[in-house]
């Protein structure tokens, strides 16, 4: 009898109580609305769904890419520029995702500043930085393709350049549009900006999600499981934009609930998660290539000794969506 009761029980068991496989993503930064679809795939059941337990690490000192190249997690969030300097320098490690279809960074400075008024203006102002070789091409290519001289003074204040900013103390720094931007709003600043692709920056896709070619070969089925559900989430988020703020308060990992919010906005509003027919997550293969030469010509890659890397005029081997169906 009580053998019969417990095959009974066992049959009925719900599927969600079954064994699910553990994944892991490393994130590139502080949890926020970059990361949307992942908490949306896991509150939302999408994970479970497809037999899968995400774990999402916290931000740690350690880089993302660092950590997937370690083997630490088997996913990883990058910024565009981690993972093409983590790939260039030889990291066996392959983007499977980008978020944002185009680049949401900015050049950004305060409106009332009659002295700026186009990138050449920018020559002998105020530059306040965090400390990447990536930002001297970035403002110098700007400044030189608007007619001016690329010189300029920095200062590194990583966070704080905002603060700066807002007081008058710098003359102009680099922004997120989504978070920074959304933010500048919210506290009345009377901020204007300069787009980098209308002064010769490649507008790249950015936010990726990679792992490593051991993973992809040996447990594609996993892989192509997370990332259908990863793809999902953000799929939803795109379309019930304030839904998926709310589930992001949730976490608790927000002191003003309205960045959130407003910032989720302007991503949909801005065309950033899907861009016309183009799937959510779809990766352009083109535009990755064009950034890629971008770095490499302008010294901002290099190998561990410091030494700028070669182009190889090819990225396509940088990158596998086979997971993702059409």
């Amino acid at each position: 009898m009580y053998r019969t009761l417990m095959l009974t029980a066992c049959l009925t068991l719900p599927i969600a109580a079954e064994a699910q496989e553990k994944v892991t993503i490393a994130l590139d930064w502080v949890l926020n609305t970059n990361h949307v679809g992942l908490i949306v795939a896991r509150d939302n059941g999408y994970f479970e769904q497809a037999g899968l337990e995400v774990d999402i690490l916290p931000y740690s000192d350690t880089s993302s890419t660092a950590l997937l190249a370690a083997g630490v997690a088997d996913f990883a969030y990058m910024t565009s520029l981690g993972f093409m300097s983590a790939r260039g320098a030889g990291a066996d490690i392959t983007a499977l995702w980008a978020t944002m279809q185009h680049e949401t960074g900015r050049l950004v400075y305060n409106s009332n500043n009659t002295d700026i008024t186009r990138p050449a203006d920018l020559s002998g102002k105020t530059y306040a930085g965090f400390g990447s070789a990536w930002e001297d091409a970035l403002i110098g290519t700007m400044i030189r393709n608007d007619g001016g001289d690329p010189t300029y003074d920095t200062v590194t204040l990583g966070t704080g350049s905002y603060e700066a900013l807002a007081a008058g103390q710098v003359d102009f720094t680099l922004e997120v549009a989504t978070w920074e931007g959304v933010n500048s709003e919210l506290l009345g600043r009377e901020q204007s900006s300069f787009s980098y692709a209308d002064y010769g920056i490649p507008d790249q896709p950015n936010g990726y999600i990679g792992t490593r070619s051991e993973v992809l070969q040996d447990n594609p089925d996993m892989v192509a499981s997370f990332m259908t559900a990863t793809q999902q989430g953000y799929e939803w988020a795109a379309d019930h934009p304030q839904k998926a703020a709310e589930l992001l308060i949730a976490t608790g990992e927000f002191p003003n609930p309205e960045l959130v919010r407003g910032s989720m906005q302007s991503i949909v509003d801005g065309g950033y998660l899907r861009d016309g027919e183009t799937p959510v997550g779809k990766i352009d293969t083109d535009r990755v290539a064009e950034m890629a030469a971008f770095l490499f010509e302008s010294g901002v890659l290099r190998d561990a000794n410091g030494e700028p890397l070669s182009w190889s005029g090819d990225v396509s081997d940088w990158i596998d969506q086979s997971w993702m169906t059409e």
